[in-house]
């Protein structure tokens, strides 16, 4: 039972039960009023007899009974000597614990904490305190205030303290003159405030509408939502424009402030067909850097014309397999050259190509490193061939958070001792991972990408594998041949008959491919529910977390994966008084649920058995194994890695037992459950299509309407995104753009 009415209450704080440092989530004991009450929420690093002034709700929790759960804290600091003696024992300030404490509050009473921060030069007075010692304290304890008013500063703008833990980590002392004189600071990355919070509180310190502060911070603010639909530069008239209306701001004043920044180096003008593109830093070097390295790399893993016909023969016979011409080109290439793309759809033998390519390098004493961007591709790639991959992250070892970029142990100084680096599932690798890759590889070491093209692009910003096979700059073999055994699957013909615009046979009913026409929202939920819970469980044994995925093109709608997957969660795992849940913005997220990460986080730190690792990336899907509702503590499984979300992280958290078209890239699942009906048009075209059937390894099921199916592959519209790569791929090579040139 909860009380929504918010309140106002006073207490110390007797005890810190549980602290997270990296959010300023705690769990105290405050003594209210003589009696002891829990209190959750973000409040920073409160210590034991600070004076709180609280405000929020009465919550009871079956379990742990009464709570406060606090939206607003007010700090204030122990006036009282057991109090003062309590907080410094705490051990609050590096060099006092509790003997020091107790002499020093034996020494100065109430006035202690007035004796540190005034006179300090008085705590020689108190045995065991050098000058040296005198002096690490007074520095410590001059932090501790910093970082504690930096919290008071940051509550009584009305933002939470995950802010502030986040603006000390950036600028120390500096922070509360950096936001005091601008705001708009605040949304950069790193500390990553919305732009609207930002626009608040300048606006209550009277910052004009026209302030260049605040164009170029809304400038950013564009380019940055451009970037999470996958771009990685605007032209310019294209974001003037935006931001015209956005920012309420005449054209000429925007192009202003774009000059400024760019003279700043905040943002870079790249020129492409006489258009001038603007790119955030970060995109600007990491396309930078991968058009120049390829460059380099094209210059020195030259093709050394030897023919490989013969080594081909002999793999041949050694397991007792016969290659398509491609396949032999694609092979040769590799051996040659060492420098290439593979491509082409389900079915026309990739894998094997891999595979000898990655026997071969190996019988030539090359060690291969093999690598994919999520976990499932990478855990697909090796049960496919036979060889141990791992995720880019994991092969790069994260070494710590960075507010700008991810920062790897391996890199330019450090790189992988490897002769062959092998990336699958290239379509899925954004520009700013694949710049980390690139960085962490030796100059000579060979470069094979696999992908397939006609899939969606990455989920972060960039077009790379397709900008590079546009290029010709990188040698390119495209399979394209459907192999006998793959004629036999269903999904793997439909998928080729999508991807060249000719209509999938819907027909058959003893195939892996089904359709059922269902041609309004409330029977195709109710099918999508049965297939889930029932149908498939019954025919196929499919576990409905496990084995079986619905997919749609979209979140929004009836049809879409919002609506579905609470319809799903309330039939496959229902309430009941023995599972623990918690209540968030969107979902409610309960012991069981299937769950899906929706943006990066270098930060969270995971264990898998013996290894202990950080980073839970966008995509990732688990399953919830545990709550902790004292806590509000969420333990998630993902694929073996076991971690910890706790309130203020699940805005990166949704459920998915249905999940977008884009999110599912990279991963197989046994089966499919495709809803097709209504929705919004530009998200229905062709390669969009193409990804989820192929997205099928047992079993798909399209539900809705076959105009619906036809719609899709009848529009070619591929997903369309403003890059740079291609153009200084073509700049860095010079006019060597010949298709065939290593």
């Amino acid at each position: 039972m909860e009380n929504s009415k918010p309140e106002t209450i006073k207490g110390s704080v007797d005890s810190v039960v549980y602290r997270n440092e990296e959010n300023g989530f705690a769990v105290i004991t405050l003594d209210f009023l003589g009696d002891p009450l829990t209190v959750v929420g973000e409040l920073g690093n409160v210590e034991e007899g600070e004076e709180l002034t609280l405000e929020g709700t009465y919550t009871y929790h079956p379990k742990f009974g009464r709570q406060f759960k606090a939206e607003y804290c007010e700090r204030e600091l122990p006036a009282e000597a057991a109090d003062i003696q309590r907080y410094l024992a705490s051990g609050v300030v590096k060099g006092i614990g509790p003997v020091i404490a107790k002499k020093m509050v034996a020494a100065f009473g109430d006035s202690t904490l007035e004796v540190i921060e005034n006179e300090p030069e008085r705590l020689l007075e108190i045995e065991g305190i050098t000058k040296s010692k005198c002096r690490k304290i007074t520095e410590a304890y001059k932090e501790v205030m910093g970082f504690r008013s930096l919290l008071i500063y940051f509550s009584k703008l009305g933002l939470s303290a995950v802010y502030g833990v986040r603006a000390w980590e950036k600028w120390k002392s500096s922070a509360m003159g950096y936001i005091e004189s601008n705001p708009y600071i605040m949304c950069r990355p790193g500390i990553e405030l919305s732009f609207m919070k930002a626009e608040e509180i300048a606006s209550d310190k009277g910052i004009a509408g026209d302030d260049e502060k605040r164009l170029a911070a809304g400038i950013i603010y564009v380019l940055n939502e451009n970037a999470e639909a996958g771009h990685t530069c605007l032209p310019e008239d294209r974001l003037i424009s935006k931001c015209s209306g956005f920012l309420n701001v005449s054209a000429e004043r925007l192009a202003e402030v774009i000059s400024k920044e760019t003279e700043n180096e905040n943002l870079y003008v790249y020129m492409k067909k006489n258009r001038p593109f603007i790119m955030l830093r970060a995109f600007h070097d990491a396309e930078l850097y991968i058009a120049r390295r390829l460059a380099i790399m094209k210059k020195l893993l030259f093709d050394n014309t030897v023919n490989f016909d013969e080594v081909i023969n002999i793999a041949e016979e050694q397991n007792k397999i016969i290659y398509a011409q491609r396949q032999r080109e694609a092979i040769n290439t590799a051996l040659s050259c060492g420098y290439m793309v593979l491509t082409g759809g389900p079915g026309t033998g990739k894998t094997t190509t891999l595979n000898a390519i990655i026997s071969l390098f190996e019988q030539q004493g090359e060690k291969v490193m093999i690598c994919a961007p999520t976990g499932r591709a990478a855990k697909r790639i090796s049960d496919l061939t036979g060889y141990e991959a791992k995720t880019i992250h994991r092969l790069l070892v994260m070494k710590s958070s960075n507010p700008e970029k991810m920062v790897f142990e391996h890199n330019e100084s450090n790189p992988l001792e490897c002769d062959v680096i092998i990336i699958d599932e290239m379509s899925m690798v954004d520009v700013m991972l694949f710049e980390a890759l690139l960085k962490a590889v030796p100059i000579t070491c060979k470069l094979i990408m696999v992908g397939d093209s006609d899939q969606l692009p990455s989920v972060g910003a960039g077009n790379v594998l397709r900008d590079i096979i546009e290029s010709k700059v990188v040698p390119t073999v495209r399979l394209n041949e459907i192999f006998r055994q793959a004629q036999e699957s269903t999904i793997i013909t439909n998928a080729h008959r999508i991807v060249n615009g000719v209509m999938p046979d819907l027909s058959k009913k003893d195939s892996d491919f089904f359709f059922f026409q269902r041609l309004d929202f409330e029977s195709l939920t109710e099918l999508t529910v049965e297939l889930c819970k029932t149908r498939l469980p019954n025919a196929y044994g499919y576990s409905p977390i496990d084995d079986i995925q619905v997919l749609s093109p979209t979140r929004k709608g009836p049809a879409g994966t919002v609506e579905l997957n609470r319809r799903l969660q309330q039939e496959i795992n229902p309430p009941s008084k023995d599972k623990s849940e918690i209540k968030h913005k969107l979902y409610t997220f309960r012991f069981g649920d299937k769950v899906m990460q929706t943006k990066n986080n270098y930060d969270i730190t995971w264990k898998k058995e013996d290894e202990d690792g950080q980073g839970i990336f966008n995509g990732d899907i688990g399953i919830i194994i545990k709550i902790n509702k004292l806590l509000d503590i969420i333990t998630i499984d993902f694929d073996g890695r076991v971690c910890s979300y706790t309130q203020s992280m699940l805005d990166e958290l949704e459920l998915a037992y249905a999940i977008t078209v884009h999110k599912s890239q990279g991963s197989e699942f046994d089966a499919v459950i495709l809803p097709l009906l209504g929705g919004f048009d530009k998200l229905y075209f062709r390669n969009l299509f193409y990804t989820a059937v192929t997205r099928a390894k047992k079993l798909l099921i399209i539900a809705g309407s076959k105009n619906k199916v036809k719609q899709m592959v009848d529009n070619d519209r591929r997903t369309n995104r403003y890059t740079c790569l291609k153009a200084m791929l073509l700049e860095e090579a010079g006019e060597s753009n010949d298709e065939n040139a290593c």
